[in-house]
């Protein structure tokens, strides 16, 4: 009885049953991995050229370029947060928390031949100064799928106390 269940959930599974989806999923695990790693170069390497990375303050926004937003990133941002954060010049990345990301709960949204929207669970824990501070979002990532390489063309990190004061974080999320 067990396999017969387990037989029916892997048939009803995105995730088991189209390489595609397989692909973003592995993406976005590569990107926490560069991101805990604090390989942030590496890390830009992972958007498309039109990419962005948007942390909306309201979780139900889906007009990013007319809303509020923790971040709202283009590869210019990007570049320059990625240069903040290396170069030393910015007391957050001379004192940069230790973060360690679980992502987890895929779904895929949207699925074509050359793009995989997928929603996902981010819990994300940084250490500084002896604190430990949580992070937890939804999150969507919309992978663009290429022979040449998978790239991300929009994160979205919805924080669940977007609305709330937000800790300062010297780190992506």
């Amino acid at each position: 009885m067990t396999e017969t269940l387990q037989t029916t959930a892997a048939t009803r599974s995105p995730l088991s049953a189209d390489p595609r989806v397989t692909r973003a999923i592995e993406l976005v695990w590569q990107e926490a991995e560069l991101l805990d790693r604090k390989e942030y170069e590496s890390w830009q390497e992972l958007y498309t050229a039109d990419g962005y990375y948007v942390i909306p303050i309201d979780a139900e926004t889906e007009d990013f370029a007319n809303a509020l937003n923790m971040v709202y990133d283009d590869a210019r941002m990007r570049r320059m947060r990625v240069a903040r954060m290396t170069e030393g010049h910015a007391i957050a990345a001379v004192d940069a928390a230790r973060t360690v990301r679980t992502v987890s709960r895929f779904v895929a949204a949207e699925v074509s031949e050359d793009a995989v929207t997928l929603r996902s669970a981010q819990l994300l824990v940084a250490y500084k100064r002896g604190r430990h501070d949580m992070w937890a979002a939804d999150v969507t990532h919309r992978v663009r799928l290429s022979d040449l390489g998978d790239r991300i063309d929009l994160k979205v990190v919805r924080l669940i106390d977007s609305e709330e004061t937000v800790p300062a974080a010297g780190f992506l999320l």
